[in-house]
């Protein structure tokens, strides 16, 4: 049963923090759509032949990421019961009060690195490679198309949750928690 003040959850974080897990869980136990920008994006590389891991937002233009994250900010405006996952989703939302902004931060990065290499197959130094390529390419241009911010700060978020100290199932209690979920 679900009583919630919450039309739409977002789910943002870094590479391998856990936004995916979290996401599943989620629509599992409140049934909801799921949006992945992430997986949008990598479609459109996969069609432009990129290869997503050896290169970030540089390899789009900046028309296309602004195309992707007007579709974000319209989706947040008028649709209910989906769970947005994304980069820059929460920070979108963050002056909106009935969507619950969920951050997922991973404070060893140790770990994020080893669930790279684990989920992708590659070593340990190319997974390092490609989470400060990627975060450091996309942070970049997105800073150049929307300002000097910190896209995950705490204060843009309604919950943050360090998924080195909870696992999967924890997690997403505390986002039941949250939302008022009582089943």
């Amino acid at each position: 049963m679900l009583n919630s003040k919450f039309r739409l959850i977002t789910i943002s974080g870094k590479i391998a923090v856990g936004t995916t897990t979290l996401t599943k869980n989620l629509v599992n136990s409140l049934h909801w759509k799921h949006i992945n920008i992430g997986a949008i994006q990598r479609n459109h590389d996969r069609r432009c032949k990129f290869k997503e891991n050896e290169m970030g937002a540089l390899s789009r233009t900046d028309d296309h990421e602004k195309k992707i994250d007007a579709i974000t900010q319209q989706m947040l405006k008028v649709e209910k019961e989906i769970i947005y996952e994304g980069w820059l989703t929460g920070f979108f939302a963050r002056s909106y009060k009935d969507v619950l902004k969920v951050l997922l931060i991973c404070s060893h990065d140790d770990i994020r690195v080893d669930r790279v290499a684990n989920r992708d197959n590659v070593s340990v130094e190319e997974a390092k490679h490609w989470i400060k390529q990627r975060e450091n390419e996309n942070t970049d241009k997105w800073k150049r198309l929307y300002g000097e911010y910190n896209f995950w700060d705490p204060k843009y978020f309604d919950l943050v949750i360090n998924t080195y100290k909870t696992g999967p199932l924890e997690t997403l209690g505390k986002v039941l928690d949250q939302i008022g979920y009582d089943n």
